[in-house]
């Protein structure tokens, strides 16, 4: 019994960020639900880290009141960096690519954080790259068979996979789905061309967001009062972003429907109880190991957007030629 113990104790980061994964995956398909229901992206992240902050705030409050450490100028300074890399900037870039391409295109894309994490590790001094070991040497291939994969998935498209399709489920609004993209070809050819670049860059922020956490984690051990901080600075940025940019006013209500589930969800779930996780497991094992597990989204997305979403399971995704729902 002891051993089983010792076994899950080992494995408690592990089975945390599977969790993760499956947490961002739902988050995914919510996000390609509102946007089909024509909610801004601007709108739904400036939402998402409200909610963030109104679920962190309180949580720390209670976990942290006897030993939360004490707020610098420099912890200020890095709570406002990992609410920019991790949240207002990151959010805004991943869901305007998402709403120019798909929900298991931008998955594809996030094979390339581990990759990006572990150059930003090495600059930064988190890791260090010895060719000489079979562990670094195991690195560097990883890397590059991340990086491989999201090219892959992102320019060659390969043979159908066709299963369970007794059993699919169509969420997407009817009309939508029945006629495609009601955009022409030409300007589904420039969204993808657009989503690209917006998809690559909100990885690179993310994976900057790893690595200041983890200087966050060093000036101010605390994951709860941390993601709090975080999600404050993240909801100022994003809310003065949106209301700068955002002209129509209507799409601030929200009603009992996809688009408060969804901003709630992202909000309390992925940007409050996971960016706690993630602050905690960064802590325990390094950026780099958070990172690895990003790809296991993909596959999560893709069962459930081949279920839901009406979108086509392919052995190899994309292709710039075709359609990407």
């Amino acid at each position: 019994m002891k051993k089983v113990s010792n076994l899950l104790h080992t494995l408690k980061p592990d089975i945390l960020m599977v969790f993760v994964q499956i947490a961002f995956a739902a988050v995914n398909v919510m996000y390609k639900l509102a946007i089909n229901d024509g909610m801004s992206m601007r709108v739904a992240s400036a939402y998402r880290l409200a909610f963030a902050s109104a679920f962190t705030v309180p949580v720390a409050l209670v976990f942290d009141r006897k030993k939360r450490p004490k707020i610098t100028w420099r912890v200020l300074l890095l709570a406002f960096l990992c609410g920019l890399f991790g949240g207002s900037l990151f959010s805004n870039l991943y869901l305007e690519a998402m709403a120019l391409t798909s929900a298991t295109f931008m998955l594809a894309m996030v094979n390339l954080i581990p990759g990006i994490t572990f150059i930003f590790a090495i600059s930064f001094g988190f890791e260090k790259l010895n060719l000489q070991a079979a562990e670094g040497r195991a690195k560097v291939i990883g890397t590059i068979i991340g990086i491989s994969g999201a090219m892959l998935m992102t320019f060659f498209k390969g043979v159908e996979i066709n299963i369970w399709s007794s059993n699919k489920i169509n969420l997407l609004h009817p009309h939508l789905n029945q006629n495609g993209h009601v955009a022409s070809h030409h300007t589904e050819f420039r969204n993808k061309l657009l989503g690209i670049p917006c998809a690559i860059v909100s990885c690179c922020f993310y994976s900057l967001w790893y690595i200041t956490q983890a200087k966050m984690n060093a000036e101010y051990p605390s994951p709860h009062s941390s993601a709090a901080l975080m999600s404050i600075m993240g909801a100022i940025q994003a809310n003065i972003f949106t209301l700068c940019v955002e002209r129509d006013w209507s799409q601030w209500k929200l009603g009992f429907n996809i688009r408060l589930l969804t901003v709630a969800y992202s909000g309390m779930v992925a940007s409050g109880v996971v960016v706690v996780i993630i602050a905690w497991c960064i802590k325990k094992r390094g950026p780099l190991f958070v990172s690895v597990f990003n790809p296991l989204q993909l596959l999560l997305v893709d069962i459930a957007a081949y279920l839901m979403l009406e979108e086509k399971l392919y052995l190899g995704r994309y292709s710039l030629n075709h359609s990407y729902n």
